[in-house]
């Protein structure tokens, strides 16, 4: 079997209909605050199905469990999980109905400095979890009191955070190296993620890594939970449901844009893996 790495993603080689996910309205200097709740604003399906981010998450769960799939890894998640994910980087997250938390998003641009690697943390000395909701409380503090240099405040709180992550990340040092099907499904993921609004077929994917599709199938179902084919389905479904409800772009042109054969294509599509036709969501969103 071929070697295969797995794929750096660039963020500036994000898709353009990626542009209306939730953290992009990042006000000036580009540090947000919200809670899991706020971060789905807009329907499940925007944190179920796999996507990227423009911007820098650390994902804080402070009580209950959930499920995320970072970069093609199935994890459980339950209190006192730390998440890093990078801009760029493939996940999904499915919260548990008691789950609450918090999320802190960061430009890629913004001189606050942030892991390069996806990691999961698990912070069990409450010391550090006490250091941890107290920068949180205090940048809530910030975005609430809107006090003159907020932004200034809220980007010293930020920059605090990421040290302590950083040492966080000393502390439980993940260094076990991923077995090789693990790596596989890694790679695989990026490479959906460079490549999903192409006309590409799970086969054209398993050809590149060099392994045959009954073999990422089977790797994807032991990391991920899904087949390989899914994972694509499930990323140009997040795509198109974005373009969609947050864009203007008509039918044909998101079809095009993700590569499908025809508008009519894409609109069965839309039809078997949401129940209703691309303009019917596009009209349900606008009502909302």
């Amino acid at each position: 079997m071929a070697q295969h790495q797995p794929i750096p993603t660039d963020t500036a080689q994000l898709h353009p209909l990626d542009a209306g996910t939730l953290t992009t309205d990042i006000p000036t200097p580009k540090v947000r605050l919200s809670t899991i709740a706020q971060w789905g604003t807009g329907g499940s399906w925007r944190l179920t199905l796999p996507h990227s981010l423009p911007t820098h998450t650390l994902l804080w769960i402070t009580k209950g469990q959930a499920r995320i799939t970072l970069e093609g890894m199935q994890r459980g998640l339950g209190a006192h999980n730390a998440v890093v994910i990078p801009a760029g980087s493939s996940f999904s997250l499915e919260p548990g109905a008691q789950c609450f938390g918090w999320v802190l998003s960061v430009a890629a641009n913004s001189p606050i400095l942030m892991p390069d690697n996806a990691q999961i943390l698990r912070i069990l000395e409450v010391q550090n979890q006490a250091e941890l909701t107290a920068l949180i409380d205090r940048m809530q503090r910030e975005g609430h009191n809107n006090l003159p240099f907020a932004d200034e405040a809220l980007t010293a709180h930020a920059q605090l955070m990421t040290v302590w992550l950083r040492r966080a990340m000393i502390d439980h040092d993940n260094t076990a190296r991923p077995k090789a099907s693990q790596r596989l499904v890694m790679a695989y993921a990026a490479l959906i993620e460079r490549d999903f609004h192409l006309p590409r077929l799970m086969a054209d994917y398993a050809s590149e890594l060099g392994v045959t599709p009954t073999h990422l199938t089977r790797s994807c179902r032991d990391s991920a939970g899904v087949t390989a084919a899914d994972m694509l389905v499930r990323r140009k479904l997040h795509a198109a449901r974005v373009a969609l409800e947050d864009g203007t772009l008509s039918i044909t042109q998101i079809a095009a844009s993700l590569g499908f054969g025809s508008a009519a294509y894409f609109s069965r599509f839309i039809q078997h893996h949401t129940d209703q036709s691309p303009s019917a969501l596009r009209k349900a969103a606008q009502t909302d």
